[in-house]
């Protein structure tokens, strides 16, 4: 986990995070117990209780629609389970301990996830995560799904490797859509917990599994609260050796803790957008952008003829289209110079006078490479930065630095929590733009997993 770019609001010391994970379910139920006390039944809850006392709110037919797999029930359960790990710092792989607002949890995440439950719980602002995308190579499961601290320990070389044992994930798996799913739900849901009110979370994902992980979060996060898929265009050059096409993007999917009350901050206006303003007619408000008068959505007062000022008689909008103002305001706006009118003969336009615009576009769902990197890209900055010898592959499908400083652009101010599980790498730039490891402004304590003692607090 790290901060994003500058410092807390409230700031977190690295020796003061909870190193123990909190029970999930306890506080929930004790919340049901208050609300519907005659449920209990020795401090149990009784379901059929609980859904007598809910009445027709509860859906109790046979049939409903919903996302399900062999494994989920455990699943749910993982989630619920405390972590059986805590959290050892290690001061002498950190940098700047003393003084450092970063953090940096290495660990098998659902545990990372669990335990710091108790110092980040509502509390982060974005949360990415870049997960396997189960292409049958990428995706390693372990067996044993009650001991995932323990495979992880395993599988990192921490512990020997008695107890159990790792598989690729292959195509020919009767689990392999199952297996996939059962390790994400327990992190995704607990992942949510996390959020602020108005907390972000943002996954990449490809079409192998995009279409069940959006019914995944639609169940998890409620399909109200999605906000976008972003298109996110990684390759520089087609692939000429795809099978059958080259595959040159991939997906972003956003969710919002709370949607309806959440909104991306804006874009900066890049210096060729501002170039598109010009004043011809040399208006003292500055440099304007025509806007058309016409729109495609149904306005009552969006249909009237209008006289130019050669006396030629416009009958209404295009075919299909509206006026997007209505005749008041247009005479209002013409009377105050905000209609151009070009020749004299032409259909007139609104103009939109820079000085008056919102400091910033809203986003879109297409990100180019060129605006936000590309896997090549990624591939040549960590190889940069860990001094990689020449043919070395250290990571398949980084992500590039452009990418996430778009995310925390748009979903983050400079003073708020970020976070991201999976693999973390955080890439300074030097001042021409390249990565160098010299260059490590700020430090990050690092902290890592270990099998609790019994006993221990």
């Amino acid at each position: 986990m790290s901060t994003s770019r500058e410092t807390d609001i409230e700031e977190l010391e690295p020796t003061r995070l909870e190193r123990r994970s909190a029970d999930i379910v306890e506080p929930r139920a004790e919340q049901l117990r208050a609300l519907f006390p005659e449920v209990v039944r020795d401090g149990k809850l009784d379901l059929d209780a609980l859904a007598a006392a809910l009445g027709d709110v509860v859906d109790d037919g046979p049939e409903r629609f919903g996302l399900t797999w062999p494994g989920k029930s455990e699943a749910i359960r993982m989630a619920q389970r405390p972590s059986e790990g805590t959290l050892v710092p290690m001061e002498d792989e950190s940098v700047d301990w003393d003084t450092t607002k970063n953090v940096i949890v290495e660990g098998e995440n659902l545990e990372v996830i669990k335990v710091l439950q108790r110092s980040y719980h509502g509390r982060v602002k974005l949360i990415y995560i870049d997960p396997p995308y189960n292409t049958g190579k990428d995706f390693v499961y372990a067996d044993n799904f009650r001991d995932p601290l323990g495979e992880y320990l395993r599988a990192s070389g921490q512990v020997d490797a008695n107890g159990g044992r790792l598989r690729a994930n292959a195509e020919t798996s009767g689990r392999y859509h199952s297996a996939w799913l059962s390790m994400m739900w327990p992190r995704l849901h607990l992942a949510r917990s996390l959020l602020a009110d108005d907390g972000v979370f943002a996954v990449s994902i490809d079409d192998v599994e995009g279409p069940r992980l959006r019914l995944l979060l639609d169940e998890i996060f409620g399909e109200e609260n999605f906000v976008a898929t972003i298109v996110w265009h990684k390759m520089d050059s087609p692939k000429n050796s795809a099978r059958h096409f080259s595959e040159d993007h991939e997906y972003l999917l956003i969710y919002a803790r709370d949607a309806d009350g959440w909104r991306p901050n804006l874009l900066p206006r890049s210096e060729e957008m501002v170039a598109r303003y010009k004043n011809p007619d040399n208006d003292p408000r500055g440099p304007w952008l025509l806007g058309d008068m016409a729109a495609r959505n149904p306005y009552a007062e969006g249909r009237y003829a209008i006289t130019t000022p050669s006396g030629r008689i416009i009958e209404g909008p295009p075919a299909g289209s509206y006026w997007r103002i209505s005749k008041p305001r247009f005479e209002e706006l013409d009377t105050d110079g905000r209609i151009w009118w070009g020749s004299g003969d032409v259909r007139p336009g609104i103009k939109r006078f820079l000085s008056e615009v919102r400091d910033g576009v809203v986003p879109q769902t297409y990100w180019h490479w060129r605006e936000v990197g590309s896997t090549r890209n990624a591939k040549r900055a960590i190889h940069a930065l860990m001094q990689a010898k020449s043919g070395e592959d250290l990571f398949d499908t980084p992500k590039p630095v452009q990418l996430m400083d778009r995310l925390l652009e748009l979903t983050t101010s400079a003073r708020r929590t970020g976070a991201r599980f999976g693999l973390l790498r955080r890439l300074r730039h030097d001042g021409g733009g390249g990565p160098t490891p010299q260059r490590r402004r700020r430090g990050a304590a690092a902290l890592r997993p270990r099998p609790a003692r019994r006993g221990a607090r």
